[in-house]
């Protein structure tokens, strides 16, 4: 691609989650586009495959894996690191996640606090200590959501996962209100079902397939691709004029 044409040219983003899926999706379409990407993910063979598949491509990404985002002192040292290898940060794409699910009535207290923890304090932990290193230029804020934001479901019991996100969308308007004064940039993506390797197993169920994908106008799971399409587009100066809302993504789910 002509350097001339990337979108992101020069910017350093932040990006959760990249040892598989949504993640490193993003963090090789991102580097594509011009990007310096400093990734991590829990699982250190997993970020390990995407830092070497990105040096197979001749793609910028960094960053190591075992690292724990829901641990304070493990979110301050991964941005402080990024801030160390490239000195700013003008993208922080939050979308490292993980959910326990089950009904109101079976889930356990360790289970609700695990995705409270796993899918809205990591959130709060990397945006907390990236926040003083976007006002010094401005940047933005890119926080994965999802449909159970805006709706239940009959398939599983998503109370916790649900009000995690939920509570995401609403922090997210709350980040683009303190952050206008600072040209800072707050949006939240909210994916319907994608299909990834940790949703594969749902896909072969013929009958869960069928279950997860009712209603879906487009009568399919979506691609991580579709999803980090709309995530660059807002990373990008194309999207100056977005902030504190929350775009979906689901294939009309929401529609009906």
């Amino acid at each position: 691609m002509d350097r001339t044409t990337r979108r992101l040219e020069g910017k350093v983003a932040l990006i959760s989650g990249t040892g598989g899926g949504q993640g490193r999706v993003a963090a090789l379409r991102f580097a594509r586009e011009g990007a310096r990407v400093f990734g991590c993910d829990l699982n250190a063979d997993a970020q390990a495959v995407t830092v070497a598949l990105a040096q197979e491509q001749g793609l910028e990404v960094a960053g190591s894996g075992s690292v724990d985002l829901g641990d304070p002192d493990q979110a301050r040292a991964w941005v402080d690191a990024a801030v160390a290898r490239h000195g700013r940060i003008d993208v922080l794409y939050n979308n490292a996640s993980a959910a326990r699910f089950g009904s109101v009535a079976e889930m356990t207290l360790e289970d609700w606090r695990y995705t409270i923890r796993n899918e809205l304090d990591l959130v709060f932990l990397c945006t907390k200590f990236a926040w003083p290193h976007l006002a010094q230029r401005g940047g933005v804020i890119l926080n994965v959501a999802s449909v159970a934001a805006w709706g239940g479901s009959h398939v599983a019991g998503i109370s916790a996962h649900a009000a995690a996100k939920g509570a995401v969308v609403s922090m997210t308007r709350q980040l683009a209100v303190e952050g206008a004064k600072q040209r800072i940039r707050a949006v939240s993506i909210s994916p319907g079902f994608v299909a990834t390797p940790g949703t594969e197993a749902f896909l072969q169920n013929p009958a869960m397939r069928r279950a997860l994908l009712d209603g879906v106008l487009m009568d399919r799971p979506g691609e991580c691709d579709e999803v980090v399409a709309t995530a660059l587009f807002l990373a990008s100066d194309e999207a100056s004029f977005i902030t504190g809302t929350d775009i979906v993504v689901d294939g009309g789910l929401l529609a009906v």
